[in-house]
């Protein structure tokens, strides 16, 4: 029987192995006759609830061009599950979607109150408190934005237009206008200049070009921590502990200020790179407060054969703005942090020069060929990715091109005049009150207020500070007999600055930060040194109450930059 009949010449049949009269058969023609062969009725049976059953009795076999196949079946196979019910719909798809609305679209208040609270605690010390910790600034709602944005979602391990991952596009227009207007920031030339953004911190910034420049073992040169220079630089404790990756993995040896002025003594340093030939030199630190002399680092640098490097972290701000001296006219590779005066996000930052080497840099690295091109690059990006770090925080990177951008405005310029403006007031209202600061002022945004005069240790008088809402930091002072002592702090502008702080306003802070050092003295002399018993002191202690009053009141005054209120 025929089930259906067209003008073709493929024909299928179907038979029982048992069936020698009824072959199943494929052919097939140019006629495209299509045909089905009767299907025999014996191949079916009755159920008793009415339904036709097919039972196979044997080996069913199957003929396409003439070759035979043969199939097993199962005997009693069971009916086919209706094909409509594939696409019925799921019960609880509903439910499914729901569920991620409702943990992906909550706000934090309602998806972690706990949290929520002790961030309300903390915007509210900001807010409340002067904040005078001179590695420390106030952000932007733009960068806010950036950082808490869908950005952080990708990954994007890579350079821009190299990743690993697909989807980067976007990506790369993020990282590239970063590029570009970090090289506008600081007026460089893309052609003489390259930079990378990726860095999470200068810390990371500096060990990636020790990790591209030196091999293990290999020295390098830079500013005695105590003397205001940066653990990173690769400091020992003078016990000979090795503190920093840099001190772990490279040899470093430290230059100092003169004990009696303060000032970086460049005649030893020069005396001291001379004998011991580093293959980097590191200019700049986290508390000098003057200016480097760049010109005579390069003289050092091209005379001992080493890569002249700086860590521009503090003053980068004060560099971009020009109002302080420029370390790129001189310098091989520039290395900063970006949430300092640049008022970015938390993050690191690496410039390299490009092109062809001076005749006074045709030294070649250990690990790197004798080229007359600088290789800086290649290298630097390498380690950064894939040596040392893996994808980049795509919302860093967005929140610093906004940062950077609006260094390149007037308003920025004149922020950061202030900011050195305010630095000086603080520093000559202090020195008026017969304050004791290294190198007797200050030429940037920072100072270094030495208490060893008064008898105080820069531990307590932290504590102290922080218990009237003033935040600044203990630093190590380089003694007038060359020891080192915990006596003194360090007093930054930058934070109070965003916030809209004046000269006069300073004078105001120097009267707060003055009798601190009262509340200290007597403490001191009441409940000794030691910490346990000094804490004792400040419990429940009036002056330190009756001048937390007064510090919340002057502080309240001023806005805080990215809030409404």
């Amino acid at each position: 029987m025929d089930l259906f009949h067209t003008k073709s010449g493929l024909s299928l049949g179907f038979t029982k192995s048992s069936i020698a009269d009824d072959p199943i058969s494929l052919q097939m023609d140019t006629t495209f006759r299509f045909s089905v062969s009767p299907v025999p009725l014996q191949l079916f049976e009755e159920k008793d609830d009415g339904h036709r059953e097919n039972r196979i009795e044997s080996d069913e076999e199957i003929r396409i061009w003439g070759q035979s196949m043969c199939v097993k079946r199962q005997r009693d196979p069971k009916p086919l599950p209706n094909p409509c019910k594939r696409f019925a719909p799921d019960p609880g798809l509903d439910q499914r979607r729901a569920a991620v609305r409702s943990w992906g679209n909550q706000r934090l208040q309602e998806a972690d109150p706990e949290l929520s609270e002790i961030m309300s605690k903390e915007k509210q010390r900001q807010f409340l408190g002067i904040e005078l910790i001179a590695s420390e600034n106030f952000v932007c709602r733009a960068v806010m934005e950036a950082l808490g944005s869908h950005l952080t979602n990708k990954y994007s391990e890579g350079m821009p237009g190299a990743r690993y991952y697909t989807g980067n596009h976007f990506i790369d227009q993020i990282e590239s206008l970063c590029q570009d207007r970090a090289l506008a920031a600081f007026n460089l030339d893309s052609d003489k200049w390259g930079v990378n953004v990726q860095p999470y911190s200068c810390t990371s910034a500096n060990f990636a070009v020790y990790t591209a420049l030196l091999l293990p073992g290999d020295r390098m040169m830079g500013l005695d921590s105590p003397s205001g220079g940066h653990m990173s630089h690769g400091w020992y404790m003078p016990s000979g502990k090795k503190v920093s990756a840099a001190s772990i993995f490279f040899e470093s040896f430290p230059y100092k200020v003169n004990p009696q002025t303060g000032f970086i003594d460049y005649n030893k340093l020069e005396e001291k790179a001379l004998d011991y030939r580093p293959k980097i030199l590191i200019c700049g630190g986290s508390s000098y407060p003057r200016e480097w002399d760049y010109a005579r680092f390069r003289q050092i640098a091209d005379r001992c054969g080493a890569v002249l490097m700086c860590d521009m972290a503090h003053i980068s701000g004060l560099v971009a703005a020009k109002e302080c001296a420029s370390p790129f006219d001189y310098c091989d590779i520039v290395t900063s942090t970006t949430h300092k005066s640049l008022r970015g996000p938390r993050g690191g930052i690496i410039f390299y020069k490009r092109g062809a080497k001076s005749r006074k840099q045709g030294m070649c690295l250990s690990n790197g060929d004798c080229t007359d091109q600088l290789d800086f690059e290649e290298k630097i990006n390498f380690a950064v990715h894939a040596s040392l770090q893996g994808g980049p925080h795509n919302n860093h990177i967005a929140a610093l091109a906004i940062a950077l951008k609006q260094v390149t405005t007037p308003e920025y310029k004149a922020y950061m005049q202030q900011v050195k403006k305010n630095a000086q007031a603080l520093a000559s209202a202090l020195l008026k009150r017969k304050c004791k600061l290294v190198t007797g002022g200050t030429d940037n945004h920072l100072l270094l207020w030495d208490l060893t005069t008064l008898g105080l240790t820069g531990k307590c008088y932290e504590e102290v500070c922080e218990m009237c809402h003033i935040t600044l930091n203990k630093t190590t002072i380089f003694g007038d007999n060359g020891a080192i002592s915990p006596g003194g702090v360090r007093i930054g502008t930058p934070a109070m600055t965003s916030r809209g702080c004046l000269e006069s306003d300073f004078e105001t802070i120097a009267d707060f930060l003055c009798t601190a050092a009262e509340i200290t003295s007597c403490v001191q002399r009441d409940h000794g040194k030691l910490q346990k018993e000094f804490l004792k002191g400040l419990h429940n202690n009036k002056d330190v109450i009756d001048l937390r009053i007064r510090v919340e009141a002057f502080a309240a005054q001023f806005a805080m930059p990215g809030y409404d209120s």
